[in-house]
């Protein structure tokens, strides 16, 4: 079992950087990704990678703007934002997946999630 549990949420300004971090027990995935959902919108893939070899995916309305990067030592998933918009105002989640996902795959693949964290980005 793999509990998942995100942090670095909150509200800032336009343009400002958050990074959010996700802390992952035990090693039972290899998948590891970033979701958001907005209000009355559907949760959508931000960013993902393999743990052992890096970030394999970006959505284009972040690319540019946030990085994704694992610290293999302490089992911490991190999502650096920077250069905020409001369109990036979400809850934002980790997930995990016992499998290597590098194609679009389905929410129910996703085997662990975190609670999520707030994102408010005002203009």
């Amino acid at each position: 079992q793999v509990q998942l549990v995100e942090s670095g949420g909150g509200l800032v300004q336009a343009g400002d950087s958050l990074r959010l971090s996700c802390a992952a027990s035990g090693r039972a995935f290899r998948t590891m990704a970033w979701f958001r959902q907005a209000p009355g919108q559907e949760r959508e893939l931000v960013a993902r990678l393999i743990w052992t070899s890096g970030p394999t995916y970006y959505a284009d309305s972040v690319k540019g703007r946030f990085t994704t990067s694992r610290d293999t030592d302490k089992n911490t998933l991190h999502l650096q934002m920077n250069n905020l918009k409001p369109e990036d105002t979400a809850v934002y989640y980790c997930a995990a997946a016992r499998r290597g996902i590098i194609t679009p795959a389905p929410l129910k693949d996703w085997d662990y999630w975190g609670q999520g964290t707030q994102v408010t980005v005002s203009s």
